[in-house]
């Protein structure tokens, strides 16, 4: 990125794509090397696991008791692939955020951009990331705890006929589900940049990421939301072509929409990825806190084992806030 730190912190939503889209013209070889090494495995995987999983639903549907022994073998075999899907879904795209952040970040300070030398950074950055998105799990935890007790609650105004708690419950589910879960999601992208470029990570990162969300939460909202609505498009176009239009459609159109779908949801990902690390600095610069690009490249330094001085101005900056 060429702006300046006025020029970042007046930037709008659309300022903030053109300037991410832009991005990977600065290294092609080391963005194209990491969307089909990280982002296309991820993007693949978030629509193609539906094509195994529904066969096993399918079955557990049609005849669930007819064999016991049958039926616990198709649980079990559907509860494993889920399990190794989950991990698989948040090793690639904690691996993908580390990749972008990191060239992102080498890129705004001048620093050799090599797909080497961002592999080599992963190790150490993926541990940082692994403990900040601990903190958020636990934070969804507490967010899908309260989402369930209110759906409680509204089951037993509806079936109890109480207008009132049915209607209260309704709007504090749908505040939770749209408003707070979207805050959550930006809080944990932006923490996650946070993270890679300044020495702190976990709670201390989602402490500074919600700092740096002052005064730019609205912006942040429509990013994510825009970003999760996409997805929701492409994966509702994917089960019902793909996955579920077998009768309609025949199998060279299903191939084709589904290559197309996974192919758009690549876009949409390093995109995504993109426009967290653009947005960071538009953060930092609305809060005038200049990052001093020498000792940035110090700081991404240190994950390839280079020296670090023991003072940076991005040290001093957390010890002062």
């Amino acid at each position: 990125m060429d702006l300046s730190p006025e020029e970042l912190q007046f930037l709008g939503i659309p300022d903030i794509l053109r300037e991410s889209i832009s991005i990977p013209r600065k290294s092609p070889k080391a963005f194209n090397l990491i969307t089909l090494v990280l982002i296309f495995p991820l993007s693949f995987a978030i629509l193609a696991h539906t094509l195994f999983t529904h066969p096993i639903l399918t079955q557990l549907q049609s005849h669930p008791l007819t064999d016991p022994s049958h039926t616990r073998h198709e649980w079990t075999l559907l509860l494993a692939f889920q399990f190794f899907y989950l991990i698989f879904l948040f090793g690639f795209s904690l691996l993908s955020t580390a990749a972008v952040v990191f060239t992102v970040a080498s890129l705004y300070t001048s620093k050799a951009v090599l797909f080497s030398s961002t592999i080599s950074a992963i190790p150490k950055v993926f541990k940082r990331l692994f403990i900040t998105f601990g903190w958020i799990a636990l934070l969804m935890f507490v967010y899908n705890s309260l989402v369930i007790a209110f759906l409680f609650m509204f089951f037993i105004a509806v079936d109890t006929q109480n207008v009132v708690l049915s209607f209260f419950a309704f709007i504090v589910i749908l505040i939770l589900l749209l408003g707070l879960h979207v805050y959550i999601t930006a809080l944990w992208h932006l923490a996650s940049v946070v993270s890679v470029l300044e020495p702190i990570y976990g709670l201390a990162a989602m402490k500074k990421s919600y700092e740096l969300l002052k005064g730019r939460v609205n912006m942040a909202c429509v990013l994510v939301f825009g970003y999760l609505a996409i997805c929701a498009v492409i994966g509702g176009t994917f089960g019902t072509v793909v996955v579920h239009g077998g009768e309609r459609y025949g199998m060279f159109r299903r191939i084709s929409v589904g290559g197309f779908l996974v192919g758009v949801l690549v876009i949409v990902n390093l995109v995504g990825l993109l426009v967290q690390s653009v947005f960071y600095y538009v953060c930092k610069s609305y809060h005038h806190q200049g990052i001093d690009k020498s000792a940035l490249h110090d700081h991404l330094g240190g994950y390839l084992g280079e020296y670090v001085p023991l003072k940076s101005s991005i040290q001093m900056e957390n010890l002062d806030t």
